[in-house]
């Protein structure tokens, strides 16, 4: 038994850490594409996978940067995932040649649905959890399904009380 709340299993991602681990994804994909091992673009997945897509994208000198705008939390509850707003259709084609970067694969239902769209595009994740682990062809960590993923775009800096009181 434990006394902690299912959303106190928690990763606290610090901006200098998504930074590292963004890179590192950037290192892992460089020379894997498919036009001499570059890519033509990168599609970041809004709004999670912009910061890690910028990062990418500056460092494999990519300038071509689009979104996907795909829907499927509200606060921290997950639903069915829904397209708000796609890529341009002339860029995209069947995803040759294209990265589509989130920051992390949860169950594997948005980039389910991305892939649906795309077949051919590479998928890249920071983060992955056991069951969307498969829909993502890169990622740099995987933690483990019951973990909550607090990214440093979803926190503010506030005065915590100490632990002695006052």
């Amino acid at each position: 038994m434990t006394d902690r709340l299912p959303h106190e299993k928690g990763f606290h991602v610090s901006w200098d850490q998504i930074h590292r681990d963004a890179r590192a994804l950037a290192w892992r994909l460089d020379g894997h594409g498919p036009e001499n091992g570059g890519w033509r673009a990168i599609v970041a997945i809004t709004r999670g996978g912009m910061a890690p897509a910028m990062i990418v994208a500056r460092e494999l000198d990519i300038r071509t940067v689009d979104t996907i705008s795909v829907k499927s939390y509200d606060n921290q509850t997950q639903s069915s995932a829904a397209i708000l707003k796609a890529p341009d259709a002339a860029l995209m084609r069947d995803g040759s040649g294209v990265l589509v970067i989130d920051d992390l694969v949860d169950t594997g239902k948005t980039l389910a649905l991305v892939r649906e769209m795309f077949p051919k595009a590479h998928f890249a994740t920071v983060y992955a959890k056991p069951k969307g682990r498969a829909m993502v062809d890169t990622y740099i960590t995987e933690v483990s399904q019951d973990t909550w993923i607090f990214f440093p775009w979803d926190m503010a800096l506030q005065y915590v009380q100490p632990y002695r009181g006052t």
